[in-house]
C-alpha cells in the first residue's frame, strides 16, 4: 500500500501541534484543505487514525506509528529548504578556492577559519597551485575562487580580478643573520651567502633573478629548494640562508620571530595579489561571501602590513 508523503506530514504536524487548525497553518496550508487530507489518508488506510473524543486530539496506536514516519519525513523536509535558503544566501555550501602556497598558508588559511567560526555549514576545501593552473582550474570549474598575484588589473575575458594587497617583495633572514650587523647593506653582499629557492612556477624565482642581475650576479647558491612555507621557516631559521618573499608573508609571522626582514630596498615587481574569479552571474553565493570575507580582512591588515613596511629602514 502505497501512502502519500504530505498526508504523513501533515499527520504528524496536526498531532504534534494539537489541532488540525494549528498544523495547518505551522505548514502554510488551509484547515479544510488538511481535514481533507487526513480523511483521505483513514479512508486509504480503512482504519481511524485519532481516538474519537480526545481533545487535544490523540492518535490511536497506528496514527501514532504513522505520525512517526511522517515527521522524519517533515524533519527532512525543512532541512532541504534550509539547505536551499542557506545556498542561495551563501550561509551554506561549498567553497572551492586555491591560490599560490606561501600566501595560502601564511594568511588565507587562517581568515578561512575566522570565517567559518562566523559561517559554520561553509565546507571550504583549499588547493595549490600557480597562476596558469589556477586560471584553469577556474575556467574548468575545478574551483571558486583563486588567491593570486598578478600583474596589473586587468584579467582575461571572462575573469575578474580583484587586488587585496599591493605586491612588496623583501629579502628575508633569520633574525641573528651578520648581515643585520652591517652598518650599510649593499645588494652586493646577497652574493656572499645561500639561498632558498621559491617553489617552481612561482613568480618569485624571476624576481630573485631579477634582483641579481640589476647587481651584475648571474650565478648564486641555492642551497634548499622546493619547501613548503613552513619548512622554509624551518630551515631559514637554522641557516645563514637568505630567501625573496612577499612582506606580508614575513608580516605574518611576526610574532614567532624566526625570520625577519633585511632591510635592504629590492627592485619590486608590477604584480598584487588579489581574487581571481569567474565573472559570471551563476557565481556560489557561498564563495561570494568567503571573496569578501577576505577583502575585508585585509582591507583592515594591509593598514597594519604598511605601518610595520615604514618602521623599517631600508638601505640601498
Amino acid at each position: 500500500m502505497k501512502l502519500s508523503e504530505a498526508h504523513l506530514m501533515q499527520l504528524a504536524a496536526v498531532l504534534d501541534s494539537g489541532s488540525i487548525s494549528a498544523g495547518a497553518q505551522g505548514l502554510g496550508l488551509t484547515q479544510p484543505a488538511v481535514s481533507r487530507s487526513l480523511a483521505m489518508l483513514e479512508a486509504r488506510i480503512g482504519a481511524p487514525l485519532f481516538v474519537k473524543g480526545k481533545r487535544p486530539l490523540q492518535a490511536t496506536a497506528l496514527g501514532a506509528q504513522l505520525a512517526a514516519h511522517g515527521r522524519v519525513i517533515l524533519t527532512a523536509s525543512r532541512r532541504a529548504s534550509d539547505t536551499v535558503t542557506g545556498f542561495l544566501t551563501g550561509t551554506k555550501g561549498l567553497v572551492r578556492v586555491g591560490g599560490v602556497p606561501f600566501f595560502m598558508d601564511a594568511m588565507i588559511s587562517r581568515m578561512v577559519a575566522d570565517f567559518q567560526n562566523l559561517e559554520p555549514d561553509v565546507t571550504v576545501q583549499q588547493s595549490y597551485g600557480n597562476l596558469p593552473d589556477l586560471s584553469s582550474a577556474l575556467e574548468n570549474d575545478l574551483i571558486d575562487l583563486g588567491i593570486v598575484p598578478m600583474g596589473g588589473l586587468e584579467a582575461a575575458p571572462g575573469f575578474e580580478f580583484i587586488e587585496i594587497l599591493p605586491g612588496r617583495n623583501i629579502v628575508s633572514c633569520r633574525p641573528g643573520h651578520p648581515l643585520l650587523r652591517k652598518r650599510r647593506l649593499q645588494l652586493s653582499d646577497l652574493s656572499d651567502f645561500p639561498w632558498v629557492a621559491p617553489l617552481p612556477g612561482s613568480p618569485l624565482m624571476s624576481d630573485l633573478h631579477s634582483i641579481l642581475l640589476s647587481n651584475g650576479i648571474s650565478d648564486i647558491n641555492i642551497r634548499y629548494s622546493g619547501g613548503s612555507l613552513m619548512s622554509v621557516i624551518n630551515y631559514m631559521a637554522e641557516t645563514n640562508a637568505l630567501a625573496v618573499l612577499p612582506f606580508s608573508v614575513v608580516f605574518a609571522q611576526r610574532k614567532e620571530n624566526r625570520i625577519t626582514v633585511l632591510p635592504l630596498d629590492i627592485p619590486q615587481p608590477n604584480r598584487s595579489l588579489g581574487i581571481l574569479r569567474r565573472a559570471s552571474a551563476n557565481r556560489s553565493q557561498a564563495a561570494d561571501r568567503l571573496a569578501s570575507y577576505i577583502g575585508t580582512a585585509f582591507e583592515e591588515l594591509k593598514h597594519l602590513i604598511k605601518r610595520h613596511e615604514n618602521a623599517v629602514v631600508w638601505g640601498r
